[in-house]
């Protein structure tokens, strides 16, 4: 299950690399589960990486720079 959740959170890694976006377009993007968002999100979240803001679309995310 961790190098699934680790795989998960290299295509988050890839799709927030091109641009900051809600958790649902995150997941469509990404090709992957919602649960499997969640999880590779928590992953990278872990690791001091992203970082979310709450705004009328929704939290958006976005890689730390």
């Amino acid at each position: 299950m961790e190098k699934q959740i680790g795989e998960a959170a290299g295509k988050v890694w890839q799709a927030l690399h091109k641009s900051p976006m809600t958790v649902t377009r995150l997941s469509s993007v990404a090709a992957l589960s919602a649960m499997l968002t969640a999880q590779a999100i928590g992953w990278l979240a872990r690791e001091g990486k992203i970082t979310s803001e709450d705004t009328s679309k929704g939290v958006v995310l976005k890689l730390k720079g």
